[in-house]
This record gives structure tokens, C-alpha cells and sequence, in this order.
């Protein structure tokens, strides 16, 4: 019995402004503030896939790690511009049959038939890129919710659903019929096949390509990376279409290694603190010289505020983390135009932080302490959308904490409470990737995010006790809050996290 490890690792970086670029370190150092604040510091055939696809991106079998830079990063702008990709596909909006006005789509999520009319009516007037992260973010919310379930409500949570979505579907590509029906319907593929007799599970693979190139380009104002590293013990035979797809969809070549060798761990943690910029430093402390397949999810972003927070703002506050409990914090403070809006079913404000390049940040506040659990428990697309659509710009007084996180999570317990089982168990079937058997026995995921002043590194619904923020002229997060990144262009989650104590990595 053959043994698979997938590690998804996902970083959120601090963006520093293109002037006056700091050493990373100073990020990572607390600094002693004055008694009032802060001092500043200084359609794809893959055996179709045209030469320029291939020339672009050969990968070899031999781990050649050292000096990896920004230039060997996949450039996707050389590859779109040489006609390797369909890019019009993914932005096509074919009708769909949505459920009838009546149905009440905010009625009890458990029902299939309900939950079926909310995912329809979301996809309504959306592209086929939009539907796929549509369903990639209904399930980063119940993967939210399961670890939820399994930590302290005391603690910091920070997950990557974009990095996982990748991942999974990824390892579909390797899965029998049975292990493979089974990720679909997990992960929500399937009902994303299922909404339009267009598509069929080739285009979830033709979206992920498009998805990695919509969002990894270069000249969109910030930067998001996503590298797939799928290492194979080298005595294990690896199908060659299995090869040849995860190469053509995903980026990734397999590569041959000997797990028993120290090297292999070395050079592998090297790469992952390269593509991190230093952020994730060791993320495989040790690796079972017994694995058969190692399959690494790196996710990077760094982006900048439209509108950053003056340091000389910045100064110590109260953060309530409980009605017992408060600790000082740096909280920045800023005034501007800011989206907003106040969802009065769910008892709690929103506000929409923009980075430069159509992707933003979204605070859901609970206006109690006590309403956290209600939030997590019913946040959906569906709710994002509401939020989205009924947003109010107004001139608003902002006070946002400085937080890091650091989280490191097993997924494989939360995946099989999802209904992914098979996949670590003797009777997971991964014919399309070996003739071998095999079972995955570890999934690891791990993050970083810092945000300070300069920003980050790291159709119409029926509205029910909803209405705009117009009144609120001031958003004070000064208690525990939810935080979503959004790619706007895809509708795609990248991040989702709690931050209960901003003191607390």
C-alpha cells in the first residue's frame, strides 16, 4: 500500500508601496510605539497544445530549485499572447433554467432542493468562470465552518479556498470513477457540471487553467501566485496522461524524487520560502520516506491599499475579544470613500477595503460580540452577493487593527466530515494517475497573512432584513470580525479568516 501526501500551502504577503520599499524583516518587527502611536519607519486538446505551451512550460524530472527568481515564475501573459489558450470560453454566459420567483432561495439550507435554487439563481447572468468559483467558495465556507468546529473560539483561523479548490481538483485528475464521483460532489464540482448540458467534467479542468491565468497575470496591479509541485516517488509509474493533464490544466509536471534523501526536504522547503518571499520558511519538517506522491499547493499574494493608512494614524487601542477580555493593539485609522453596507438579518456591518487591481477585502463586523457564531454559521455566495449588490459609498471614518496570523491545519479529518472519504482509505481508487494503490494520509495546509498601512501580502436577489450602510459614518473594528479577500473580476474567494485577537499570530 502506496502512501499520498498533498500539502496545500497558502501565504498572504504585506505589500509595500512601489516608493519607498522596506525590507520584508521590518514587517515582522513589532515596533515599540510613543505613548500616542507608532514612529514611522525608514476548449484544450492537450495533445493539441500549440510549441510556444510547451516551450514555455517544460518542467524537468530534476529538482533544480536554486535561484529560483521572479523571472522563472510561469509568465501566463507570453502564453495567452502566443494563442495557447481558448481565454473567451470561460467568460461565456450560456442560460441555465433558474427556479421560479417564489421560491424562497433564503429558506433552510439543509433542504437539496432549496440549496440547488440559491446555486442557480447565483449562476444566473454569470460567466462559466464566475459559476466554478460560485461553487469554490460555497465550499471554502463549509470547509470554514468544519475547522470552526474543531478549534477554540478563541482562536485565529486563516484558510485558502482557492489554493484547495486547485489542489482537489488536481488530484481528480488521478481519481478512478468512484474516488473521482466523490471529489465532485464534495468539493461542488458537480453540481457545477450538472447546472448546463454544456459542460462536462473536462470543463472544470479548462476553468482552473483559465482561473490560474486570470488571476496570476502580472499587470493587474497586484500579486497573486499559485505554483503546483507534484513530486512522485521514483520507483512509482505514473500514467502519462495523468502527465500530460496536470501539466496542460494545472502547471505541474510530476517530478521523480527519493523521499528518503535529505536533500529532497531541503531543496523542497527552499522553493516554498522562495515562492513566500520568506514567509513560510519550514513547511515540511519531515517527510515518510514511504510516501508515494507529495503534492504541494504554494499561494501567494501581496497587494496594495487604494487608500493606505497614514502611519503617523496608527496608535494603541482597546480590542475587545470578550466581554472579559480586552488587549491593546495597533489600530489604524483612515478617511475616505468606502463601500459599505449593514445586513440587519444577520446583525452585522460590512465594508469593502479595495486593493489597486480589482480585488478587495471584506470586513463582516457582528455589531455583538456574542453574534460570531450566527455569522459563520450563515455566511454563503449567496450572502456575499447580497452584501456586494447593496453597498453604499460614503465618505467614512475607518479603525482597522494591525493583525498577523499564522495557521497550520490537518484537513484530512475536516474533508472527511465533507464526505471526501475515499481518498484516505484502502478503498480509494487512483487508476488515473497509477496502476499502483494507493491512499493519501496527510493534507496540510498552511498560511500567513500581515496587514498593516500600506495593505496586504498575504443578478439581483430577493433582500430580506437588508439595507444600505448610508447612516454609518464611522466603521470601528474593535472586536472580533470575519475577513474574505475577493478577486473580483472571477468572483473568486481567495482568503477567508477570523481574527478574535489581532495579538495573536
Amino acid at each position: 500500500m502506496w502512501v499520498i501526501t498533498v500539502i496545500s500551502v497558502a501565504c498572504l504577503l504585506v505589500s509595500p508601496s512601489l516608493a519607498g520599499i522596506k525590507e520584508i524583516s521590518s514587517h515582522f518587527t513589532d515596533p515599540k510605539p510613543d505613548p500616542r502611536g507608532f514612529e514611522p519607519e525608514g476548449g484544450l486538446d492537450v495533445q493539441a497544445l500549440p510549441v510556444e505551451f510547451h516551450k514555455e512550460n517544460t518542467v524537468t524530472n530534476d529538482l533544480v530549485f536554486d535561484g529560483f527568481e521572479d523571472e522563472d515564475y510561469i509568465d501566463f501573459d507570453k502564453i495567452i499572447a502566443a494563442g495557447s489558450d481558448d481565454y473567451i470560453e470561460g467568460d461565456e454566459i450560456d442560460e441555465i433554467a433558474t427556479p421560479a420567483p417564489d421560491i424562497d432561495i433564503f429558506a433552510e439550507p439543509s433542504d437539496p432542493k432549496i440549496r440547488r435554487a440559491r446555486l442557480l439563481r447565483l449562476f444566473h447572468s454569470q460567466s462559466r468562470l464566475q459559476r466554478l468559483n460560485i461553487v469554490n467558495a460555497r465550499f471554502g465556507f463549509n470547509l470554514y465552518r468544519s475547522i470552526r468546529n474543531h478549534v477554540n473560539q478563541s482562536n485565529n483561523i486563516l484558510l485558502a479556498p482557492a489554493g484547495i479548490s486547485i489542489a482537489m481538483g488536481m488530484m481528480s485528475l488521478g481519481a478512478g470513477s468512484r474516488t473521482h464521483d466523490q471529489i465532485y460532489k464534495a468539493m461542488g464540482f458537480g453540481d457545477f457540471v450538472n447546472a448546463s448540458h454544456h459542460y462536462d467534467n473536462r470543463t472544470v479542468h479548462k476553468l482552473f487553467r483559465k482561473l490560474t491565468h486570470r488571476l496570476f497575470r502580472r499587470n493587474f496591479g497586484y500579486t497573486l501566485r499559485s505554483v503546483n509541485d507534484v513530486y512522485i516517488k521514483k520507483d512509482v509509474s505514473v500514467k502519462d496522461a495523468f502527465r500530460a493533464e496536470t501539466k496542460a490544466f494545472y502547471f505541474a509536471e510530476p517530478q521523480s524524487v527519493d523521499f528518503r534523501e535529505p536533500a529532497f526536504l531541503n531543496k523542497a522547503n527552499r522553493r516554498i520560502q522562495k515562492l513566500t518571499k520568506g514567509l513560510i520558511k519550514e513547511p515540511l519538517k519531515s517527510v515518510d520516506p514511504n510516501m508515494v506522491l507529495m503534492l504541494l499547493n504554494t499561494l501567494y499574494f501581496k497587494g496594495t491599499w487604494e487608500q493606505k493608512f497614514p502611519k503617523e494614524m496608527t496608535h494603541y487601542r482597546n480590542f475587545r475579544v470578550s466581554e472579559r477580555t480586552n488587549v491593546r493593539v495597533p489600530m489604524m485609522t483612515n478617511k475616505g470613500n468606502y463601500l459599505a453596507a449593514a445586513d440587519h438579518e444577520l446583525e452585522c456591518d460590512v465594508l469593502r477595503l479595495p486593493y489597486t487591481g480589482n480585488i478587495s477585502m471584506l470586513i463582516a463586523l457582528p455589531r455583538k460580540l456574542t453574534g460570531m457564531r450566527t455569522l459563520e454559521k450563515e455566511i454563503s455566495p449567496t450572502v456575499v452577493n447580497k452584501w456586494l449588490t447593496n453597498m453604499t459609498n460614503r465618505t467614512r471614518e475607518v479603525v482597522l487593527p494591525r493583525f498577523k496570523l499564522e495557521q497550520n491545519y490537518d484537513l484530512i479529518e475536516n474533508l472527511k466530515e465533507m464526505g471526501l472519504t475515499d481518498l484516505f482509505q484502502d478503498s480509494g481508487d487512483f487508476s488515473g494517475m497509477t496502476s499502483e494503490k494507493v491512499a493519501m494520509n496527510w493534507l496540510k495546509h498552511q498560511g500567513t497573512i500581515t496587514v498593516n498601512e500600506e495593505g496586504t501580502e498575504a443578478a439581483a436577489l430577493t433582500q430580506v432584513g437588508f439595507m444600505p450602510l448610508s447612516s454609518q459614518i464611522r466603521f470601528v473594528v474593535d472586536h472580533p470580525f470575519l475577513f474574505l479577500i475577493y478577486e473580483h473580476r472571477t468572483d473568486c474567494l481567495v482568503f477567508i479568516g477570523r481574527v478574535v485577537n489581532p495579538s495573536q499570530s
